[in-house]
């Protein structure tokens, strides 16, 4: 068991969409890395990912219908607060990320330093692929100049909220969207923020999957983002 942090109640949550090819080995990692409490959110997956999740040693949670990944991390962040959690990181299922960052995530919050950190992986963008760091550099500056914050990656999944974050921040989209509209909220709110550098790991599985966030998504996002705006 991890030791950061003992008497904090740390919970991860998964969002995750026909992951069962993978999602039993990101649970795994997380627990071998210390961290026992992980909640899966199945939305609505054609596999068995929810199936996986708890033969793994999750508790997980299945939305009957593809709402999108904005929607499944926050029916994870609200178990997680029933269930008493003090901080709540959130992480993809496809084994982008690794759980040996998670006291990076964590510090800040655990100092009293910060309400939210955000997992960057453009601090260091090692083994990023071109087109991913310019899309995610376009995407900061469309996220500066609609909500008032610059971040160095507003599309980072894996971050970590404080209690009282996560008790303030009230997002309203459920797709791509969620990741930037958070950021919204943090500058709504004033909550105290900070940026670790995370490591991001490119596999053919993870980079293979069609809903993840690419060019199109990219543009739907932003359409969206702008509908909201202006209505």
């Amino acid at each position: 068991m991890h030791t950061s942090a003992p008497e904090k109640n740390i919970w991860i949550v998964i969002p995750a969409y026909n992951e069962s090819a993978i999602i039993g080995d990101v649970i795994h990692e997380i627990r071998h890395a210390g961290y026992s409490n992980i909640i899966v959110v199945d939305d609505g997956s054609k596999d068995d990912t929810q199936k996986q999740a708890q033969q793994a040693g999750a508790r997980a949670l299945r939305q009957r219908l593809n709402r999108g990944k904005g929607a499944a991390t926050k029916t994870g962040i609200e178990a997680a607060k029933l269930l008493g959690a003090d901080i709540i990181i959130t992480l993809d299922g496809d084994g982008q990320h690794d759980p040996h960052d998670i006291p990076a995530l964590i510090r800040p919050i655990l100092r009293n330093r910060s309400d939210v950190v955000l997992g960057s992986r453009l601090i260091d963008p090692k083994g990023m692929p071109t087109y991913k760091i310019l899309h995610n550099r376009i995407s900061n500056l469309l996220v500066w100049y609609f909500y008032g914050l610059y971040v160095t990656d507003s599309q980072s999944g894996f971050r970590a909220y404080s209690r009282h974050a996560s008790e303030v921040i009230n997002t309203s989209t459920d797709r791509y969207e969620y990741d930037s509209e958070v950021i919204r909220e943090i500058y709504h709110y004033k909550l105290r923020y900070t940026e670790v550098p995370i490591a991001v790991r490119y596999t053919d599985y993870s980079m293979g999957k069609l809903h993840k966030q690419n060019l199109w998504n990219g543009i739907k996002t932003l359409y969206r983002m702008i509908w909201r705006l202006i209505h």
